[in-house]
């Protein structure tokens, strides 16, 4: 193969891939209650007809004794009917502990799991939370993957959940 050839075609397979990524901020609010509790929180993406397609986050209390914690991911009541009640606890990359008052960031990598195997169309990134002597909140964000630009998607909670701001990036 002549010189002028391979120069060309070695740049083109030392060229970075490009990956599209998902960045996250969840607003865990700060509630004037007499008893607090840090909410158990799941994040999810699904498919307009609300089908699970992956699980991107679910923070609860994995310290309590003879795994208690688990025992209350059930109040997840709209995770735990699409995805959670089939998973076995913990899951290496999605749970964690619960948060404290704050914004939370998370951040995904179209090259890593689980956006790696996600095709390309209309989704919808659903954030729940539910608190022990507590409420409930569920809040959607739509938005299409993978994005052609920089696009922001936000939802503001009104009891469990703060604001939550969706960035997407080509």
């Amino acid at each position: 193969m002549p010189k002028r050839l391979l120069l060309p075609l070695f740049a083109l397979l030392s060229a970075p891939v490009l990956a599209a990524e998902m960045q996250l901020e969840v607003e865990i609010p700060r509630l004037q209650v007499a008893e607090y509790h840090r909410p158990y929180v799941a994040i999810w993406l699904e498919q307009p007809d609300q089908k699970h397609v992956a699980n991107l986050a679910v923070w609860y209390d994995q310290k309590l004794k003879d795994k208690e914690g688990e025992k209350w991911l059930k109040d997840l009541r709209q995770w735990w009917r699409r995805s959670g009640r089939s998973l076995q606890m913990p899951i290496d990359g999605v749970s964690g502990a619960t948060r404290a008052v704050g914004n939370q960031q998370l951040s995904f990598n179209s090259a890593d799991a689980p956006l790696k195997q996600l095709a390309p169309g209309d989704y919808s990134l659903v954030v729940e939370a539910v608190r022990e002597v507590g409420g409930r909140e569920l809040l959607r964000l739509p938005f299409t993957w993978p994005p052609q630009k920089t696009v922001s998607h936000s939802a503001q909670g009104s009891t469990e959940l703060g604001q939550i701001n969706l960035q997407l990036k080509p």
